[in-house]
């Protein structure tokens, strides 16, 4: 797969983006607006919900990373 070039600047992601919303399983949940520990940066999303299998409520642990391609290689 060939690289794709970032479509916004750093400075415009860290003062537009806002976090967004994601609904897991009917829950809703918000990802926040973060700069990696790489460089990159998007959304993270960290939680805990119930999710029924076979009738029985199951605990899970959500972790979600959502990366702008292309956000590591830009100038800081």
């Amino acid at each position: 797969m060939s690289r794709m070039s970032c479509p916004i600047t750093r400075a415009e992601f860290q003062k537009q983006a806002q976090p967004l919303k994601l609904v897991i399983n009917g829950v809703e949940m918000q990802a926040m607006v973060k700069e990696f520990s790489t460089g990159s940066f998007g959304w993270y999303l960290t939680g805990k919900l119930n999710v029924q299998v076979s009738g029985k409520h199951v605990p899970i642990q959500v972790g979600v990373n959502m990366t702008v391609i292309g956000s590591k290689e830009l100038a800081k």
